[in-house]
């Protein structure tokens, strides 16, 4: 693989389309870039532009920071963490990340607003050429074949028209994949959507090496308290603040109606005083955002369409992370296309792209699955309570609950639980 960059055919023409400059899509136009394609980043905002994170990086998005250059260091502003501090069930456990050959022993935290740029920013240096404030519409499809070859947007402050022309689109649009539904690519409902609130205070736990998850989320607003299927996190920033907030890994049926918002604050309330989590310390408002889990818009490829992050579904239905397997999936669809694009014929070419949904499913389909299943176990509240009130004296068992809900395993050569874990992915449904 050569790490030039082809001359542009023109300015709106490439070998590659990718809509949204998320940690799906630059993770995605990084390599496609650095494998010597034409590519063109197209953003609806402008960098820095918020986004409603936990901004909190287990070591499977860590490895895909160093798998694309980027400087991790302190001096270069990231913040780094143990592990995974659990508390539920009146009890508190401290776990390390696993040493694992694999993956770092260490996770890191930025903030959702930087990070997002650093990432983009390092697709262009690799040679993808990026537009901000590019609101893309619909897709420019080819009458005969069906297939996308295109897509019009709105450019800059003007809204000036444009047309993009690419014989591949990549859709890194996000969970509201506006690009998916013009294509006919509409959710599952079948598969979970969880959602995730979270806030900013001024606090003297901001600088704390380890993730913070509370395992029960009561709902205590009403005359009787209420065992949600979710946690709660406090994540350390290092600037003097800590990122609190929400995950809700099931927002199905009797829990459609909750305010998280709410919710939130009145467990901030319930946390204690000299931590520092009230009114007057928030920085911010309470901002949310869905989690789209499990494969829930199939397929990840058609027409000349692929879809990575959560505009396909990619979020861990185990503890709703997301950025590391946006960036994973960016980096399997890049490899797709590199070897797609040095085919001689269209057949070919289809052949090799057809190739990535299935490499989806092989990589992640049976352990969805079982995180399907652990969705729908959380959200007996029964099953909850007994699960953190006994699970969370066992230490061995939660170093195992950790490996497994972080999907942190050696493929090859790991210990007894990594077999038992990636035994059970194997054998459980690829659906």
């Amino acid at each position: 693989m050569t790490e030039s960059v082809t001359t542009p055919r023109s300015e709106h023409s490439a070998d590659v389309i990718v809509v949204g400059a998320g940690p799906a899509g630059s993770t995605t136009a990084y390599h496609l870039a650095k494998s010597g394609l034409d590519v063109l980043l197209l953003e609806k905002t402008a960098f820095p532009r918020e986004k409603v994170c936990g901004d909190g990086l287990t070591p499977r998005a860590t490895k895909q920071l160093v798998a694309m250059g980027i400087d991790i260091s302190e001096e270069a502003g990231w913040l780094r963490n143990k592990g995974l501090r659990i508390i539920g069930g009146g009890s508190r456990l401290q776990l390390d990340w696993p040493d694992l050959a694999s993956y770092p022993n260490y996770g890191l935290v930025r903030k959702r607003d930087d990070f997002d740029e650093q990432l983009a920013r390092q697709a262009q240096k690799a040679g993808a050429r990026l537009y901000e404030r590019c609101n893309v519409g619909a897709p420019i499809i080819n009458d005969l074949t069906g297939h996308i070859t295109g897509v019009h947007a709105k450019l800059g402050e003007e809204k000036t028209p444009v047309t993009f022309h690419a014989p591949i689109v990549v859709a890194a649009d996000g969970n509201s994949t506006r690009l998916s539904l013009a294509m006919g690519l509409h959710r599952r409902e079948d598969r979970p959507m969880g959602v995730a609130v979270r806030t900013y205070f001024t606090s003297p736990r901001h600088d704390d090496d380890y993730l913070e998850s509370w395992l029960e989320l009561w709902d205590r607003r009403g005359a009787q308290d209420r065992l949600l299927p979710g946690y709660g996190w406090i994540f350390g920033m290092g600037d003097g603040t800590s990122n609190v907030g929400l995950g809700v890994l099931n927002t199905s049926s009797s829990f459609k109606e909750l305010d998280w918002r709410e919710i939130l604050k009145a467990w901030c309330a319930s946390m204690p005083a000299d931590w520092g989590y009230t009114p007057e310390n928030m920085t911010g408002p309470i901002r949310g955002a869905a989690l789209p889990m499990a494969f829930n818009r199939q397929p990840h490829y058609t027409k000349g369409l692929l879809l990575v992050g959560d505009a396909g579904g990619l979020v861990n239905p185990f503890n709703g992370e997301g950025i590391a397997y946006a960036m994973e999936s960016g980096s399997l669809a890049a490899e797709v296309i590199v070897q797609a694009q040095a085919r001689a014929t269209y057949a070919q070419r289809e052949l090799a792209l057809h190739r990535y949904p299935k490499i989806l499913k092989d990589t992640y389909g049976g352990y969805y699955s079982l995180g399907r299943a652990f969705v729908k176990l959380i959200g007996n509240p029964k099953v909850m309570k007994i699960a953190t009130q006994r699970g969370l004296t066992h230490p061995m068992l939660m170093r195992f609950t950790l490996k497994m809900l972080a999907n942190l395993t050696d493929p090859t050569g790991g210990d007894a639980m990594d077999r038992i874990i990636n035994g059970l992915s194997k054998v459980a449904p690829k659906a």
